[in-house]
């Protein structure tokens, strides 16, 4: 294999040309152009140098993943017979996806480069726009942007946006987190005769006619808070200042233990609002379990031991070792052996309690720690083989609360009464409902029948003394007439 050399044609002119770099093009063999759309090729041409390019590979491809693997394999089949120059645009090491896989090539022992001149676009468009990188910036590949590469208090630079269609991809990217009307910046051919700048609304970036592959886009930072409400770190901002010395007393008095009511309260609003299909609620109610999260993290970091990078690590690597046959090459048929996995896993994880029930007690619900009890003690046989014996226990357990109703004591009468709702958590679990969101149902039924008596009464007679309990109960009917439509759905 002959030694592949790669060398950077700069960011516009071929004035911008080392010298050095001049002499290499002018005293190689066979030289291949990634593509010919660069000024420098042309100006090459123009004194006499001959050379070839890749662009046809462009029009055979719908990615440009596969363009740049096709060029790499070309190039090694041309160094199999000579020595080959490659020229691309800027310089190698900076935004040139296939040097980087030359790169890898390199690694694998397959070829031997040599890498030399060419300035990046970098330090023109710096020049160009005014900006010092100390400040933080990124770069960027317009062709496979993430939103959440984005950090929005930092200049972004955007290179790779050859064409209208790739604007457009990096507009819909930018505006799923900055400002429709943001303002972007347009730079083309930086620091070349051609230079040109111009400043657009980010939806208008997919407008511009003079985009093509010198063409780099620049979104300036987001300074004001408001206006990046959108980004992770902004919440992150916001929860740190309402903890600070100078925050707000309430949030700073604020633990762990004083918070837990607050984050059952916010999961049960977000169930209503779920059950209400209710999209806007979702969003409201989602960011207020968010705001419990953030806000635990946050009394983490400020006592000393433990931050929300610990969290995301935690949650990620378990979710990573539990589900093998999506990060690794488990295979699975259904959604069953999934669950199967995940309790062998868990069991691997952690060290056996010395009962099956320990750990499964729910200090706020007891409806949670019956079904958690039932559900462990099933796993290892200690169940009905049908609802039906389900339904047979909770006849008997019934005749015996009774009975204790008629001779037995409070406390027998409570242990019975214990016995029967033990007996219907049990077959809400055959039924796969959840006890827990069933009484939250039966608690805002309630609610609203009685409201619309309350309603009834005080625009009637004013009193509830002043009805029997039959026309109270008439208003109860109407009440529930009212509300088969929302509890049906």
């Amino acid at each position: 294999m002959h030694q592949l050399t790669i060398i950077g044609l700069g960011a516009g002119d071929l004035d911008q040309l080392a010298l050095g770099t001049y002499r290499k093009l002018k005293e190689a063999n066979l030289i291949v152009a990634r593509t010919d759309q660069h000024p420098a090729v042309a100006e090459l041409r123009a004194e006499g140098i001959i050379l070839t390019s890749f662009d046809e590979i462009y029009e055979k491809h719908n990615s440009f993943e596969q363009v740049y693997d096709e060029i790499v394999d070309r190039l090694l089949t041309m160094c199999a017979e000579q020595p080959v120059t490659y020229v691309v645009p800027g310089h190698p090491l900076v935004a040139e996806r296939t040097v980087q896989l030359l790169v890898g090539k390199e690694r694998e022992g397959i070829v031997q480069l040599e890498i030399a001149g060419g300035n990046s676009f970098l330090d023109p468009i710096f020049a160009a726009l005014r900006i010092d990188p100390i400040e933080g910036f990124q770069l960027l590949d317009g062709t496979d942007m993430k939103r959440d590469e984005l950090y929005m208090t930092q200049h972004v630079l955007i290179g790779q946006v050859y064409d209208a269609f790739v604007a457009s991809e990096v507009k819909l990217s930018l505006m799923e987190k900055y400002a429709y009307d943001h303002p972007v910046t347009i730079v083309k051919a930086a620091g070349s005769s051609g230079e040109k700048i111009s400043t657009v609304p980010l939806f208008e970036l997919d407008r511009v006619t003079e985009i093509d592959n010198l063409t780099t886009v620049y979104v300036p930072p987001v300074v004001e808070r408001e206006a990046r409400l959108k980004d992770w770190s902004t919440f992150r901002e916001i929860i740190a200042a309402l903890r600070a010395p100078d925050g707000c007393p309430w949030d700073r008095e604020q633990t762990h233990a004083s918070l837990k009511r607050y984050l059952i309260e916010e999961a049960h609003e977000l169930l209503e609002a779920i059950d209400n299909e209710d999209d806007d609620a979702i969003i409201e109610e989602l960011g207020d379990v968010l705001l419990q999260v953030f806000l635990h993290a946050q009394i983490g970091e400020d006592d000393g031991y433990f931050a929300m990078e610990d969290i995301l690590q935690s949650v990620g690597s378990k979710m990573i070792r539990r589900h093998p046959h999506v990060f690794g090459d488990k295979n699975v048929k259904n959604s069953e052996e999934v669950l199967q996995n995940w309790q062998e896993i868990k069991q691997e994880e952690k060290p056996q309690p010395a009962s099956l029930l320990a750990g499964q007690e729910r200090p706020t619900s007891s409806l949670l720690t019956s079904l958690n009890y039932q559900k462990e003690a099933a796993k290892v046989g200690f169940d009905w083989p049908t609802i039906d014996g389900a339904f047979e226990k909770f006849e008997e357990e019934w005749m015996e609360f009774r009975k204790e109703l008629e001779s037995g004591t409070k406390y027998s009468q409570m242990d019975e009464l214990g016995d029967v709702l033990f007996t219907i958590v049990n077959i809400s679990r055959f039924l796969k409902l959840s006890p827990e969101e069933a009484m939250v149902h039966a608690n805002q039924k309630f609610n609203r029948r009685f409201s619309f008596v309350e309603k009834s009464v005080k625009d009637g007679r004013g009193e509830f003394a002043d009805y029997t309990l039959d026309e109270l109960e008439a208003f109860w009917q109407l009440a529930k007439e009212g509300s088969d439509n929302y509890e049906t759905r």
